[in-house]
């Protein structure tokens, strides 16, 4: 392939630092023999660009509150990153970059938040980070609105993101732009690194359309520059960025994957694996590079690179300065601000959560959360979400809290097109029907802090969601999910609507609560529990059909939630015969089948309500043998969804009524009947239980 003539748009610092980037990178990947070595070499003057001309950071404190933030979407890139954060001061050391994507390094394969100090978020899976950032943009708009006063931008920075090709191509991309264009979030700047090749192919084979005018439709503000290695193009196209105040922008950068490698430049070769010893010092040779050693970096680069640490100390001082002068002016407001931005509460937040009497009828969890969710929401002034336009099924809108983005004013323009100005102080967000992004936006709404976010759908469209659940478990994010219509009592939408691995499957996702509440009064326990908690996200899973509200005079108390089981029921007099353990709507039916096998089988039952395994599996095992006792070999579980896992509580004598199969479409009740979800059956299932273990 005849290459094209290297380009020399930046001055000789410029160079000597941008190149500093590319070869530390470059020695990182050929050391650890993996990695991917090309973005790095093309992405590397825009990266510096921004770094050193625009970044607002401090590297001796990477959590300062008002920091611009920084994603590298394209996750696969992680060496650009960590060769930024070891160059402008931060806590990445050079021996951390030798070991790169090796065994206890702060230095992973792809970034990730807790490990490496810098890292805002995980990033990895494309489109993730993109979407990420638009929830950063989203907290930042909000927390602006809500404490910026006359003289005082108290919160004022922005979110910038490097994404690519890959992160353009995914769907989540296309949900958050949309979002952003419409919402006019004018803090949020993106670079794409406009390579135009993939890991396994040029993009003219997939990746055809006008970006531009995509992301134009969109609603976004957007530049291209022609040249990825002219600096001074970059700096102006990044200052008319921040000078647009009602757009998102995204700056299409047109760079040259692999720069530099004679034989790789410009070709999927150079994407995904190191370039090699011999190709590696041909690109030093032809960038002017020292051949040897590896992993030299330049003094004079190293101190140009190291002015972030006087001007980010400098720029966090004068933000103190500016809080010091906000708090005496504005006390109470200064006061909760800092609460919330360490992840504390208000004091008596949960004053009003209510308390619900016995009722046979009951409500669907579902309205009772709702009715939590208003109840708490005035005590918690960062309590800030939404659902994928299913407020009114789901019972998650915030009564006069106002919309996120509810227009200021209305104008047209000179076009006659008709634009709009928003407001940001609304606690409501539409996130329209975009449950990927908006899973993928919560995750960066929770990881700039000072707001706690949720999202809510549906339990069987949280599939949809699930690569942001996983991330958020991943990086341990305080974000809650209020996912309703939980199982084949949907009725007649049919099995398309009727969850029944969906449990299972989240489940199985590391650190990640799943509470599915029984009654009222649970599912106002599981509300407290998923504001308390602390670094992990928490699943509620609720009702459509009503459930009984349990007389809490004759059973134990809804706090045995937090533990996530408890004795609900248990013989007056005398050691249970049998235990029958159960989850949310399925509790009540577990009740019933327990008086009767009481009344007219002389049977002794324990009931146990089992919201949570997670929070169970954290009790002691004094606590769980206690509620399970070993000795009770009889048990059966009750749930509306995969048996799948439920062995571990059954145990190898008992059984499991559950759905193991799709459901189908008929009125709710009648599914229910049908799938086996009746006293009798319950009964019966748990006679032949109790007589097979009294034989063995």
């Amino acid at each position: 392939m005849r290459k094209k003539k290297l380009s020399t748009g930046f001055s000789k610092i410029d160079e000597l630092c941008i190149n500093t980037i590319r070869f530390l990178s470059i020695d990182a990947i050929e050391k650890a023999n993996s990695g991917h070595p090309g973005m790095v070499m093309g992405a590397a003057p825009m990266a510096y660009t921004l770094w050193t001309g625009f970044l607002k950071h401090n590297p001796a404190n990477p959590g300062w509150f008002d920091r611009d933030r920084f994603i590298l979407s394209a996750g696969h890139g992680s060496m650009l990153l960590y060769s930024l954060l070891h160059l402008t001061g931060y806590g990445v050391s050079l021996d951390q970059i030798k070991q790169f994507r090796q065994w206890g390094s702060i230095t992973p394969g792809h970034p990730e938040r807790g490990i490496v100090p810098g890292v805002e978020v995980t990033t990895g899976p494309l489109g993730q980070g993109f979407a990420n950032g638009v929830g950063m943009a989203i907290a930042e708009a909000y927390l602006a609105s809500r404490y910026n006063r006359p003289g005082f931008k108290i919160i004022d920075h922005y979110t910038y993101a490097i994404v690519s090709d890959g992160d353009l191509m995914e769907g989540v991309t296309s949900e958050a732009a949309s979002l952003a264009g419409h919402l006019g979030l004018g803090k949020l700047i993106y670079l794409y690194d406009d390579n135009r090749i993939s890991l396994a192919s040029s993009t003219d084979i997939t990746f055809t359309e006008n970006r531009k005018k995509r992301f134009e439709a969109y609603g976004w503000h957007t530049q291209t520059v022609k040249d990825g290695n002219d600096t001074g193009a970059m700096k102006a196209a990044i200052r008319a960025a921040k000078n647009e105040k009602d757009r998102p922008s995204i700056l299409l950068i047109r760079t040259h994957i692999g720069y530099g490698a004679p034989k790789k430049q410009d070709t999927f070769e150079a994407h995904g694996a190191p370039l090699g010893k011999e190709e590696t010092a041909m690109a030093k040779k032809r960038l002017n590079w020292p051949v040897e050693p590896d992993f030299y970096i330049p003094e004079q680069a190293l101190g140009h690179f190291r002015k972030a640490q006087a001007s980010g100390k400098k720029a966090e001082a004068d933000w103190e300065s500016k809080f010091r002068a906000y708090a005496k002016s504005f006390p109470g407001l200064a006061e909760e601000l800092l609460l919330l931005k360490d992840g504390g509460l208000p004091e008596g937040w949960d004053k009003n959560i209510p308390v619900y009497p016995a009722d046979a009828k009951g409500m669907a969890t579902r309205v009772v959360s709702g009715k939590v969710l208003n109840a708490l929401a005035p005590a918690l002034p960062h309590l800030i979400g939404g659902s994928c336009d299913l407020n009114p099924s789901t019972h998650t809108a915030l009564k006069d809290m106002g919309d996120f983005g509810n227009p200021k004013n209305i104008h047209e323009d000179r076009q006659g097109s008709v634009g709009t100005s928003w407001s940001f102080n609304g606690r409501n967000i539409h996130f329209g029907v975009r449950e990927h992004a908006m899973g993928a936006m919560l995750n960066g709404m929770a990881a700039h802090r000072g707001v706690l976010p949720f999202g809510s759908t549906f339990l069987i469209f949280s599939d949809y969601m699930r690569p942001a659940i996983r991330l958020a478990a991943l990086m341990g994010l305080k974000v809650i999910y209020v996912f309703t219509h939980d199982s084949i009592s949907v009725g007649e939408d049919g099995p398309t609507h009727q969850p029944v691995e969906q449990l299972t499957s989240l489940r199985a996702i590391p650190d990640l609560i799943i509470i599915r509440p029984g009654d009222a009064n649970e599912t106002a326990a599981a509300w407290r529990v998923a504001v308390e908690t602390k670094d992990r996200p928490v699943a509620l899973i609720l009702t459509r059909q009503n459930v009984p509200t349990f007389d809490r005079l004759k059973t134990a108390g809804a706090d045995g939630l937090k533990k996530g089981a408890y004795i609900l029921s248990d013989p007056e007099n005398g050691r249970p015969d049998i235990l029958i353990i159960a989850s949310g709507s399925e509790v009540s039916l577990a009740m019933d089948a327990g008086q009767k096998l009481e009344r007219e089988h002389g049977i002794k039952v324990r009931i146990v309500s089992m919201p949570s395994w997670e929070l169970f599996e954290e009790q002691s095992p004094g606590y769980k043998d206690s509620v399970l006792p070993h000795e009770i070999t009889a048990r059966l579980t009750i749930e509306a969804g995969s048996t799948h896992g439920w062995l571990r509580y059954a145990g190898e004598k008992g059984g499991s009524i559950g759905i193991d199969k799709f459901g189908a479409s008929a009125p709710g009740g009648i599914v229910m009947r049908e799938y086996g979800f009746t006293v009798d059956n319950v009964c019966t299932q748990a006679i032949g239980i109790l007589r097979r273990t009294q034989q063995s």
